[in-house]
């Protein structure tokens, strides 16, 4: 028996409907939500593409830089996500690709994958975007990527099929 990874999601925030459904991810774009701040569309971007993971990153700020969150909320996920010019799984294929290639930046590439599956990538378009990457970032940093990866499937697989 064949076990498909590939599972339904549906987020609902704001009147919002976003369904994932691990097939076809082309028109997945979020738009402003009519009198939504930056910070509370920001919170809903955050919320949608990373769910509890972004949640942890946002949490580990309290005590040492709250404003840093707020930043978090406003610029890369209230400014950049939210644009219409592509949708969540490009933007998440472009960011692990990014990530991957810097070879520095291991907890947020981990929050990226996840984000990834997340919004409808599946794990061998993960592990291809990091092959590409290798051939103008280098071996080592797509070894370390991989290896996050590796981490994250597992972790997401358990959830799946528990």
């Amino acid at each position: 028996m064949k076990i498909i990874s590939r599972y339904l999601t549906a987020f609902i925030f704001s009147g919002l409907t976003i369904c994932t459904h691990g097939y076809s991810y082309s028109e997945t774009v979020i738009s402003n939500t009519s009198g939504e701040s930056r910070l509370e569309r920001g919170k809903r971007m955050l919320q949608v593409i990373d769910g509890e993971a972004g949640e942890k990153v946002i949490a580990s700020l309290e005590d040492i830089a709250p404003d840093f969150a707020t930043y978090i909320f406003e610029y890369p996920f209230a400014d950049v996500y939210s644009r219409p010019q592509l949708n969540l799984r490009d933007r998440e294929l472009a960011t692990i690709s990014m990530l991957t290639a810097m070879g520095t930046a291991t907890p947020q590439l981990k929050v990226h994958i996840e984000a990834g599956l997340n919004v409808g990538l599946t794990q061998t378009e993960i592990i291809e975007v990091m092959i590409q990457a290798s051939v103008y970032a280098g071996f080592p940093s797509t070894l370390n990527g991989l290896a996050a990866a590796k981490e994250v499937f597992s972790e997401h697989n358990k959830k799946v099929f528990k």
